[in-house]
C-alpha cells in the first residue's frame, strides 16, 4: 500500500529537513487516518511538488511533524486532457468528477448545456461548484496524484465552442456518430478537449456550433453510456492513445 497523500502549501514544504502538517489536513491525518510515528506520508501542493517522509510525532488532534526523506517536482502532464461535462442531475456530477479525476483528467469544465435538467444559479450554483472542486481534491489525493485537476467556472455553449476552437483535439461524444473514438488520431501535445452531453443529449444547434470550429463527433461503442460514465470511458481512451498511460 502506497503512502497516503495530504495537501499542503508549496511554500511550507519546499524547504527544510522537517515539515509540519496542521489544519484540516493535519486533523484528517491524525484523527481520521490515525497516522503515528514511523509511518510513511506524502505531502503535495497539488501542482507537482511533493515531499516523501516519515511521521516523527503527532501533537494534539491536528498536527504532525514529518521528517523529510526526499522531494520531487513532477512536470505537468502532456498532452492535457480536458473534459467538458454537461451538468448531470443529482449526485452524478460528483461521480463524473471523481472518476475522471482518478484516471488522470487535467481540467474539468462544467457545461450548462441546453438540455441540462440541473441548473446552477446563485447560491445553489456556488455550492454545487464548491462540491465538484472538493470532490476533485479528495479524489486526487486518493489516486495519489501530485497534480490536482482544475475545475473551472461553469461555461456556456458559446464559451465551450471557443475552447474547442483552440484545442489540438476536439471531440464530442454523440450516440449517432459513426466514427469510434478508439480510432481517432490523438496528438501528442496541446489540449485534448472532450465534450460530454447531458442526459437529454446534445442539441442539433450545439453540435453544429461545435463542428463548425473543427470538432468531430465520436461514439464510444455499441452501448449508450450515462453522462456520468461516458466522460471517464472516453478520457481513458485518450489517455492511453496519447501515451499518458505508457
Amino acid at each position: 500500500m502506497s503512502a497516503p497523500v495530504f495537501l499542503a502549501p508549496g511554500d511550507t514544504i519546499r524547504h527544510g529537513r522537517q515539515v509540519v502538517l496542521d489544519g484540516a489536513e493535519g486533523r484528517h491525518a491524525v484523527t481520521v487516518r490515525r497516522l503515528a510515528a514511523g509511518e510513511p506520508i506524502v505531502l503535495a501542493d497539488g501542482a507537482g511538488l511533493a515531499v516523501y517522509g516519515t511521521v516523527n510525532r503527532t501533537e494534539g488532534k491536528d498536527t504532525l511533524y514529518i521528517d523529510v526523506d526526499s522531494r520531487t517536482e513532477e512536470p505537468a502532464p502532456a498532452p492535457r486532457i480536458v473534459v467538458v461535462q454537461a451538468l448531470p442531475k443529482g449526485d452524478r456530477g460528483e461521480l463524473a468528477v471523481e472518476t475522471t479525476t482518478e484516471v488522470g483528467v487535467d481540467v474539468i469544465v462544467p457545461w450548462t448545456a441546453a438540455r441540462c435538467i440541473t441548473q446552477w444559479k446563485g447560491e445553489r450554483g456556488a455550492k454545487a461548484l464548491a462540491k465538484w472542486r472538493a470532490t476533485a481534491r479528495e479524489a486526487g489525493k486518493q489516486a495519489r496524484r501530485l497534480h490536482l485537476p482544475e475545475v473551472t467556472e461553469p461555461m456556456s455553449t458559446r464559451q465551450v465552442t471557443a475552447l474547442l476552437a483552440t484545442a489540438s483535439f476536439a471531440g464530442v461524444l454523440h450516440e449517432a456518430a459513426t466514427e469510434p473514438i478508439a480510432t481517432a488520431a490523438i496528438p501528442s501535445e496541446g489540449d485534448l478537449v472532450l465534450v460530454v452531453g447531458p442526459e437529454g443529449g446534445i442539441t442539433p444547434d450545439e453540435l453544429a456550433a461545435f463542428t463548425a470550429v473543427g470538432a468531430t463527433a465520436y461514439r464510444l461503442g455499441p452501448t449508450v453510456l450515462r453522462t456520468s460514465t461516458a466522460g471517464v470511458s472516453a478520457a481513458s481512451v485518450l489517455l492511453a492513445h496519447a501515451g499518458r498511460w505508457s
